[in-house]
């Protein structure tokens, strides 16, 4: 199975500014998987895009990664204020 967790974390370190400051969290239960995404503050542009077209690209592709786990894949962005 694939690692979403690291999935989740190489696409966001390959788009924003600040890699170092990129956290994943994942927190699963019976029926859906939560990816808590944190950024930079100056990083949630890039990470969001324009009308929101990056960050559903990103969920897009982290629930196509899911599609064997059977579960909801749920992505979260937040900063790290």
């Amino acid at each position: 199975m694939i690692n979403l967790q690291e999935t989740l974390l190489d696409i966001a370190k390959a788009i924003v500014d600040s890699p170092d400051e990129v956290k994943v969290t994942e927190v699963q239960d019976d029926r859906s998987i939560t990816l808590t995404l944190t950024v930079a503050p100056d990083d949630m542009g890039m990470v969001i895009g324009r009308h929101g077209k990056i960050a559903k690209a990103i969920r897009t592709v982290i629930k196509a990664a899911a599609a064997n786990s059977g579960k909801k894949v749920i992505v979260d962005i937040v900063d790290v204020r």
